[in-house]
């Protein structure tokens, strides 16, 4: 059997979808038809086996926040193999052949995805670099602890019309300007995302929240009528985004959902592992929150992506790279970080760690520290002294996380 690795044609692009739909069975609540059909040519890349398309393979031109640093990612997207062709070896060449591609064009450094299971993705060296939670709570327990906030100086929550949707794209970006995860949102985006039209028995609700007419945060969520026993609450309320610049406008916008007296249940689909919500209620288990792994993410560039990555400390650190799949990334290697930038360069140095491509991608994403690497043997040091200076020099603002699913 003939094996050929190359882009769909325009003429492919219809049994392109069908092997996608076919492998995959995608919830169109996830993905909606019209975002697969939004898949150009030009960013597919399939295994045609005897001239048929066995494996299905596209990717988004994506903008990702790195601890402040806006980097070009490729956001892997419907791959899937039909069943008659897994189990040979396709997936591996297509992803061989794209990360090729990827380092020889040099325009986007980090490949990064949502797996349906991560296992398939972390043997060619992606990591898990996210967490995301998810909340269930009934309203008459979004009671807050002691507050440092003076409820005098709040401001007041406002329904947005139509007209100031550019203030929620102004606020988002404000949110993610030191984040790490979070997507570049356009037009489309926005549209097929947050703002994108509700059930037919759902209603969307944007508020903003401001004080002395500034905007400080917004909340983007819907409500649905849900069939439950006479006399009981039958409102669903799901909250699809989620911004916030000061803690009185997260705790505002959370006292907002607790006056709803006809809502069963609060939802959020996901939440940042170092969301504020758990750490102010007086009863953060009925949140019942549940964990998963989020974003997958793949270092295709290694010097690309360092100098793209900002860091907060000055420093060096010298290290032992190993890369299997995307060879160029192997060997040793001196990162200095200096007025907020890294630079990465070959040198005969001394090593202070060894530290596969994997872990580096956790190690950038601030998923883990290196002295976590270390304890739990994803990376080896030469003497333990050193690890305070790697944790400094490798910490984020803020936990990794992406809200949008691609």
């Amino acid at each position: 059997m003939g094996v050929e690795i190359r882009p769909a044609l325009d003429a492919e692009m219809e049994e392109y979808r069908r092997v996608a739909q076919t492998a995959l069975m995608i919830a169109p609540e996830l993905l909606p038809p019209e975002a697969m059909k939004a898949v150009r040519p030009d960013m597919t890349l399939c295994a045609f086996a005897d001239g048929k398309i066995a494996t299905a393979y596209a990717w988004w031109p994506l903008k990702m926040v790195l601890n402040g640093g806006m980097v070009a990612v490729a956001g892997i997207t419907f791959v899937g193999t039909l069943p008659v062709f897994r189990r040979q070896g396709h997936l591996r060449r297509i992803i061989q052949k794209h990360f090729q591609v990827m380092h020889e064009q040099g325009r986007q450094p980090l490949a990064v995805l949502y797996a349906s299971q991560a296992a398939i993705y972390q043997r060619y060296g992606y990591a898990v670099v996210s967490t995301r939670n998810s909340y269930k709570i009934e309203p008459l327990h979004l009671r807050f602890a002691t507050s440092m906030i003076s409820h005098e100086s709040l401001g007041n929550l406002r329904e947005l019309g139509e007209e100031e949707i550019p203030k929620m794209e102004e606020l988002y970006q404000a949110f993610i300007q030191q984040r790490t995860g979070y997507l570049q949102r356009g037009k489309a985006w926005w549209l097929s995302g947050p703002f994108k039209p509700p059930a037919r028995n759902e209603v969307l609700c944007k508020i903003v929240y401001e004080e002395k007419g500034q905007p400080l945060g917004y909340v983007i969520y819907t409500i649905a009528a849900r069939n439950v026993p006479r006399g009981q609450p039958w409102q669903q309320v799901t909250i699809r985004d989620l911004a916030w610049l000061t803690p009185s406008a997260y705790q505002t916008i959370w006292e907002h959902f607790a006056c709803m007296d006809l809502a069963m249940q609060i939802q959020t689909l996901f939440s940042p592992p170092d969301d504020p919500l758990p750490h102010l209620l007086l009863e953060p288990r009925r949140l019942n929150t549940e964990s998963s792994d989020g974003l997958l993410a793949r270092i295709v560039d290694v010097q690309k992506v360092i100098a793209l990555r900002p860091f907060q400390e000055e420093g060096e650190l010298v290290f032992d790279l190993k890369d299997d799949l995307c060879l160029w990334n192997s060997g040793r290697w001196q990162l200095r970080s200096a007025d907020g930038q890294g630079c990465l360069q070959s040198t005969n140095r001394a090593i202070e760690a060894t530290i596969p491509i994997d872990t580096l991608a956790m190690l950038l994403f601030g998923q883990i520290s290196p002295t976590q690497a270390t304890r739990m043997g994803r990376m080896a040091v030469a003497d333990q002294r050193v690890l305070p200076k790697w944790d400094r020099i490798m910490a984020t603002a803020y936990r990794p996380f992406c809200p949008d699913f691609f």
